[in-house]
């Protein structure tokens, strides 16, 4: 994690950008595949060109320098007007002036000399709803300009939207979702199921919607927890004072399904606000029957985990020698490292200042 970690500790939202590889990425990342490595988006811009303020980086072959793969212009992607409020895909969710779209600066093999701009409808607010705050987004494909490519944005509470950006009508499909478990949950889209996805509070329900069958509530599978790791007095005490979250992360090379939780408690308040510090994660192997299986060994995957939609790539296709393990931008101001093999109770670091909490999966070239 050094180079993430080795950034400057104050980097201001919507200012100068800087996307790079991930830090377990470099030119080693497999090029049989035509795939660009792992990124994050970091800054400020180190080369002082006022001309750009976002660059795109990968580590050079000897692993000891940044090699330059992409420059942005100014106001590019972060400007006083539109804010990115989610990501999918690489693809930046801009919400400012009554407007919302999709734009692909992020994307490190996307064209700099013709960026795609795709428009969105507004939002529409359903009754007891809000949607200002954002949980997350989620996208069918990578490529929102297919005919069938569907968007799905959660917000904070009981609403839930989607649209296909590419119908020339395109509107959004509005759902409140009745079971209050849902209310902070993350969407994904399952390639393997082709359906979306969301897990309840705490894990033991997972809401799915398949494609074209956009009912008012999600179809409900019960999740049973199996074989969960012994633990001491004062873990057992610690977790139960956290606050938990989960992920649902699909590995397309494997063909498995994981349940992520993390577990978050308060580290500090500063000026009346709780900075929450997470303290462990697990990794559960899920089923088709709804079985949760505490796995302590993703043998060669490594997960990625941000506000993005998470996901895995074969340790394999990486130059560094940390597989099972768990990558994790889990707030603008938290990272962490999880080796499974040692445990899954984190030493992170906090207080360091991340530009957007997105990681961007690998893209075809």
């Amino acid at each position: 994690m050094s180079l993430l970690l080795n950034q400057p500790s104050k980097v201001w939202l919507r200012k100068h950008t800087l996307v790079r590889s991930s830090p377990l990425a470099s030119s080693g990342f497999s090029t049989t595949l035509l795939q660009s490595p792992p990124c994050f988006v970091a800054g400020p811009d180190p080369y002082g060109n006022l001309k750009y303020d976002t660059t795109i980086e990968r580590r050079s072959a000897n692993r000891s320098e940044l090699e330059l793969v992409k420059k942005l212009p100014v106001k590019s992607v972060f400007n006083d007007a539109m804010v990115v409020v989610g990501s999918s895909h690489g693809w930046a969710l801009n919400k400012g002036d009554g407007s919302l779209r999709l734009q692909d600066d992020l994307i490190p093999v996307a064209s700099v000399t013709d960026p795609k701009r795709i428009p969105l409808p507004p939002f529409v607010t359903l009754p007891q709803c809000q949607t200002q705050i954002i949980t997350n987004v989620s996208m069918s494909s990578s490529s929102p300009g297919d005919e069938d490519c569907v968007v799905a944005v959660k917000f904070l509470g009981p609403q839930i939207s989607f649209c296909r950006p590419a119908h020339s009508n395109s509107e959004w499909i509005n759902i409140r979702i009745s079971n209050p478990c849902f209310s902070s949950s993350r969407v994904m889209f399952s390639e393997k199921h082709n359906k979306f996805c969301m897990p309840g509070s705490g894990g033991h329900l997972i809401g799915s919607w398949y494609l074209g069958k956009h009912n008012d509530d999600p179809k409900l599978q019960t999740v049973h927890f199996k074989k969960l790791p012994k633990l001491n007095k004062a873990k057992r005490k610690l977790l139960h004072s956290c606050y938990t979250s989960e992920y649902l992360v699909e590995s397309r090379f494997t063909g498995e399904t994981f349940m992520v939780k993390c577990y978050k408690k308060t580290a500090k308040i500063v000026d009346g606000i709780a900075k929450m510090e997470t303290k462990a994660l697990m990794v559960f192997k899920l089923d088709e029957e709804g079985n949760a299986v505490y796995n302590e060994d993703i043998r060669d995957l490594i997960m990625f985990l941000s506000h993005s939609e998470p996901f895995c790539v074969p340790a394999s296709y990486l130059p560094l020698q940390i597989d099972n393990s768990v990558v994790a931008i889990l707030d603008v101001d938290e990272l962490a490292l999880v080796n499974m093999h040692e445990d899954f109770f984190i030493d992170n670091e906090i207080d360091r200042k991340i530009m957007s909490p997105y990681f961007i999966p690998p893209q075809f070239i």
